[in-house]
C-alpha cells in the first residue's frame, strides 16, 4: 500500500475557511517542508521561518503551514519562481501583502511560503505575532475567537484574512 501523500491533515480548498484542531505534527512538515525550500532556493534563503496560527500549540487554524523566506532583498523573491515551481509551488505575486512574494503549494493549499526581506519589518512583525500567541494565553484566546466568527461567517479566504488585520497589528509590537 502507498504512503499517504499527505501525512499531516494539511489541505485546504481556495474557496473554503476551514478551523482545526491544533496538530503536534505540522512542526514535522513544517521542517519537511522548509529542508525542500532550502534545497530548492539555496542562499537565496538566508533563514526559513514557521508562523501563523500552524506554529502556535493549542490553537485551532486552517490546515496550512505558513513559512517565512528571510531574502537579503525582496527582489530576490522573483528569483525564487523557478526553483518553487520545481518543487510544486506556484507564485501568486504578493497577493495583496505589500512587500511579500507568495507561493503556494498545491491548487489544494497545504504550504504557503511567503517571501520577505530578512530581519525588515514584515519579517520582525510576523515573527513578533507569532511569539506572542506562542507565550500569551489571552491573546491567543482572543485570537481564536475572532478566527472562529471570521470562520463561520461565509467570508472569502481574502476578507478572513483582512478580518484579522487589525488585530494583528495591534498585537505584534
Amino acid at each position: 500500500m502507498p504512503a499517504d501523500p499527505n501525512p499531516f491533515g494539511l489541505g485546504l480548498k481556495a474557496s473554503e475557511n476551514r478551523l482545526v484542531d491544533f496538530d503536534p505534527l505540522w512542526a514535522r512538515a513544517f521542517a519537511e517542508e522548509a529542508a525542500r525550500i532550502q534545497n530548492a532556493v539555496g542562499p537565496l534563503a538566508l533563514a526559513i521561518e514557521h508562523y501563523g496560527s500552524t506554529s502556535v500549540p493549542g490553537l485551532r487554524a486552517k490546515p496550512i503551514v505558513d513559512l517565512l523566506i528571510g531574502v537579503a532583498d525582496i527582489g530576490d523573491g522573483l528569483k525564487m519562481i523557478e526553483p518553487m515551481e520545481r518543487i510544486g509551488y506556484d507564485y501568486a505575486t504578493n497577493h495583496g501583502i505589500p512587500a511579500h512574494h507568495i507561493f503556494g503549494r498545491p491548487s489544494v493549499r497545504e504550504y504557503l511560503a511567503h517571501v520577505v526581506v530578512y530581519e525588515g519589518d514584515q519579517w520582525r512583525r510576523s515573527l513578533r505575532f507569532r511569539d506572542r500567541l506562542r507565550d500569551d494565553i489571552e491573546v491567543r484566546a482572543a485570537y481564536q475567537a475572532l478566527k472562529e466568527q471570521l470562520a463561520t461567517a461565509g467570508l472569502s479566504r481574502a476578507a478572513y484574512t483582512e478580518g484579522k488585520a487589525e488585530f494583528v497589528l495591534a498585537n505584534c509590537g
